[in-house]
Formats: structure tokens, C-alpha cells, sequence
């Protein structure tokens, strides 16, 4: 009799702890649960420094909140959109998706989840430094034998590359005297520097925001066609279902904002810690940045 009690007893706490596990693996609902999957992969073009001080900004608020993130360095927007597409990266952060790369929102929509915006008015620029006698895209041909003949661009597979090329050239008849020079962002600064030193005409592919504007004192050309197309906002673009699985995640995004001033304080210190010391000085000035901005991470969990 005693022997049969124990095993009843036995038995009933061996289903017990059965479905007590059962319950626990079934209550996994994304962050936070037991056993979640709280690993992000964060997907940049390292040379936009919009991206690159959003993305490491996002890694430290994560890491903090106890995710494990990745940041993935893309060479240009077309495998970036590719890789968010098929889950390979979890969030793009800053898309210029609106307007700079609604080519491949058209692609890839139905694999993308758009988590909110975090800038108004993003604009693409042909630039030139402020000592420039030109004023408009339409000025150009006048000078295409000070400029030698040259727009200096970006790497191929941007946005901004592809518009100056299909939109800006042919809109403004620029064709027969001038050449995009298809280069990277690292290259078209270091030639924009040489010629403002030089004091010498350069017109160069530009963006806002960016910290160049003002580092380079440059000025943007008017563009009385429109070429360059209208202002747009920057969003977080996630691959689909990303907001089920990491909901606090998502929500998080979708309250964050960023105005032209505080923009501005992140986008200088990351830019700089990066020329000084790579990775590592920006994970330390994106740090230093978030403990002078103590109420950051606390509006974005509102």
C-alpha cells in the first residue's frame, strides 16, 4: 500500500513538472519571455553616417535593455533592401525609403515592415562650397571647364546615384559636357576637402542630414526642375513580422524622433569618434552621448 501511494505521488509530480515546462515553453511570446530569442541584427552602409550613428545608437539602447545585437556593414542600399528582405538583417534604421529608395520599396514591400520614421525633411543635394559663383543645377553647363567636367558622386548602387544619373543629368541637359564620377562617400569628401582647400570649383552629390554641410561649408544648387525630387522622411525598415516577434522593440522605434539639433550632437560625435578610432570610439561616444541625454531611452518606451 505504501509503495503504491509513493508511486502515485511520484507519477503526479513527474506530470506536474511536465506541465509546468509545457506552460513555460508555451508563455514564449517574443521579448522578454523565458527563453525569447532576444538576438537583432542592425544592417548599415557604414560610409552614411546617418546610418551608422543610428545603428549604433539602437545597439546601445538595446544591449542595455539585454538584446544581443549585430551590426552588419553593407556595401551599398541594394543588398542591404535584399538582406532585410529575406531575414538576414532584422532592421535597416535609417532608410531614405520614401523617395531615394522607393525603387526598392517597390521590390521588396510585401517582405518589409516600415516601424515608424525618425527624421522629416531628408533631401538629396548637388552641393557646392559656399565661395562657389554658381547658384543653380541649371548654371552648370557654364561651367563645365572649371568643374572639369565632372559631378562627383557616390557609390553606384545608392539612391542619390541613381537620380543624378537618370533624373538630375538628363532634366538639366548635362549629358554631353559633364560625368558622374561613381566613386564612394569616403572619396567624393576627400575630393570636396582637397578642392575647398584648393579654394577651386567642385560640385559634388550631397544629402541632408549630414554633417558635411557644415563641416565643408557648402551650399546646395537650386534645382528649379525638381530633378533631385522631394523632401522625405528616414524610417526604421524591418523585415516582415519583426514587430510580432520583438514587440517592445518595435514600439520603441515607433517612438523614436530625432529634430535637426539632437540629430545634429549625435551625428558629430559618432563622425568623430569614427575618424579617431573606428567601432570602438563610436560604441564610447554613443554611450557618453545617451548619459548626456538621460531622458532618451525613458520617451521612447512611452
Amino acid at each position: 500500500m505504501t509503495t503504491h501511494i509513493r508511486r502515485v505521488v511520484g507519477l503526479t509530480a513527474a506530470l506536474v513538472a511536465l506541465c509546468a515546462g509545457l506552460a513555460a515553453c508555451g508563455s514564449d511570446d517574443g521579448d522578454g519571455a523565458g527563453g525569447a530569442d532576444k538576438s537583432i541584427t542592425l544592417g548599415i552602409i557604414p560610409s552614411w553616417t546617418d546610418g551608422l550613428s543610428t545603428a549604433y545608437l539602437w545597439k546601445e539602447i538595446l544591449d542595455r535593455e539585454g538584446y544581443d545585437v549585430e551590426i552588419k556593414d553593407i556595401a551599398d542600399a541594394a543588398p542591404l533592401y535584399t538582406g532585410v528582405a529575406k531575414g538576414d538583417i532584422d532592421v535597416y534604421p535609417s532608410a531614405w525609403s520614401e523617395v531615394t529608395h522607393e525603387a526598392y520599396m517597390d521590390q521588396y514591400g510585401d517582405d518589409l515592415e516600415d516601424l515608424g520614421a525618425y527624421y522629416e525633411g531628408a533631401a538629396l543635394t548637388l552641393a557646392v562650397p559656399e565661395y562657389s559663383k554658381i547658384s543653380s543645377i541649371a548654371d552648370l553647363p557654364d561651367y563645365a571647364k572649371e568643374l572639369d567636367g565632372k559631378i562627383i558622386g557616390i557609390e553606384p548602387g545608392a539612391g542619390l546615384t541613381k537620380t543624378t544619373k537618370e533624373s538630375v543629368i538628363p532634366a538639366y541637359g548635362l549629358d554631353d559636357d559633364f560625368t558622374l564620377v561613381e566613386s564612394s562617400t569616403t572619396a567624393m569628401l576627400a575630393e570636396l576637402q582637397k578642392a575647398v582647400k584648393d579654394q577651386r570649383e567642385i560640385v559634388v552629390t550631397l544629402w541632408r542630414p549630414f554633417w558635411a554641410n557644415a563641416q565643408f561649408k557648402v551650399k546646395d544648387l537650386e534645382d528649379p526642375d525638381g530633378a533631385l525630387g522631394k523632401t522625405e522622411a528616414l524610417h526604421a525598415i524591418a523585415t516582415k513580422g519583426f514587430g510580432d516577434e520583438h514587440p517592445e522593440v518595435a514600439k520603441m522605434f515607433a517612438n523614436f524622433t530625432l529634430d535637426d539639433e539632437t540629430y545634429g550632437s549625435l551625428e558629430k560625435s559618432v563622425v568623430d569618434a569614427y575618424d579617431a578610432d573606428k567601432e570602438a570610439g563610436v560604441e564610447a561616444a554613443v554611450k557618453t552621448w545617451l548619459d548626456e541625454n538621460p531622458d532618451f531611452v525613458d520617451n521612447l518606451k512611452k
